[in-house]
């Protein structure tokens, strides 16, 4: 499946891209299963898409949780959660 990924504040500095398309494995139908791929990929995804690290997430420019599913040329986005003050 096509989607179209993209990344926003330090993820996007740890990446090194705004945004990028990606046709993903059969196996891949979530928003978490996508930063699982992703991170899988190693090197600067690894370290931008940690587990451990707390991202937000959204599809189709909707906040979601990992568990939502992906259509077909979706847009997937990661970024770090913003504090006000």
């Amino acid at each position: 499946m096509r989607v179209h990924v993209r990344y926003f504040a330090s993820v996007r500095e740890i990446v090194g891209l705004a945004q990028e398309i990606h046709d993903l494995p059969g196996t891949v139908h979530t928003v978490g299963q996508t930063r699982d791929w992703l991170r899988a990929q190693g090197g600067r995804y690894a370290l931008a898409l940690a587990a451990d690290k707390p991202l937000r997430m959204a599809c189709n420019q909707v906040m979601c949780d990992a568990e939502t599913a992906l259509h077909p040329n979706c847009e997937v986005a990661f970024f770090p959660p913003v504090t006000g003050g």
